[in-house]
């Protein structure tokens, strides 16, 4: 029988999968709008692995809505040829949540690129420190953190948080939307505490960097282990 990580580790593969798939098919095209490459890429889910259900909305966005956070709601925006796209998806496979995020790039704009390549760099980088020090870390020390990372690499943190709890769905019902669920700037409970039902506890975490004056982001989000 599968334990906790193994079966989160399993819902993100999948998820990983939709992703590839969504390259493979060139979905990403311009002209297309964020509302209807959303539509395509529930379908392409439905048609590759099943998947009907959603633990959070799922967010594409270009342009300038890329400086938005997950709770913003902006105007439909279409695809650029020059454009920065960034996927926010939150699969449940068998009751099982993954939570997982991704840019992409249309044409070769040099800063756009670079914020592709850093937000993957940067959590990497985010994973090693939370491997290093998971036994000493607060949801607001590793929020710190994250955003001296972004401005080691040399943009802005994007959200009021870096992070969330996973697991089961529906696991928001079960754990609510206290700040001590989030890796928030006011959550000083230390990461590798047990949650209320004295479970152990699985983090998504998220970069988010921004630029507002060029008025683009860029967005990577995984499972730490």
């Amino acid at each position: 029988m599968k334990n906790t990580l193994e079966n989160l580790q399993e819902a993100e593969a999948k998820g990983k999968k939709l992703f590839r798939a969504i390259e493979e098919r060139g979905l990403i095209t311009t002209g297309k709008s964020e509302k209807q490459l959303n539509t395509e890429v529930y379908e392409l889910a439905v048609e590759l692995l099943g998947i009907r259900k959603y633990w959070h909305k799922r967010i594409v966005r270009a342009g300038k809505n890329t400086l938005c956070p997950y709770r913003d709601n902006p105007p439909d925006l279409l695809l650029q040829a020059e454009d920065i796209v960034f996927f926010d998806l939150g699969p449940v496979f068998e009751d099982w949540e993954a939570d997982i995020g991704y840019t992409a790039v249309l044409g070769n704009n040099p800063l756009m690129l670079k914020l592709k390549a850093d937000v993957e760099a940067a959590w990497q980088e985010g994973l090693a420190f939370y491997r290093a020090n998971r036994e000493t870390l607060s949801g607001a020390s590793f929020y710190a953190y994250t955003q001296d990372l972004a401005k080691r690499y040399g943009w802005e943190y994007g959200n009021e948080h870096c992070g969330h709890l996973v697991g089961n769905f529906p696991h928001e019902q079960l754990l609510g939307e206290e700040k001590i669920n989030y890796l928030h700037p006011e959550n000083h409970e230390l990461l590798c505490n047990r949650d209320r039902l004295g479970n152990e506890r699985f983090w998504i975490y998220e970069i988010h960097f921004v630029n507002k004056e060029f008025q683009i982001g860029g967005f990577f989000e995984q499972l730490l282990f």
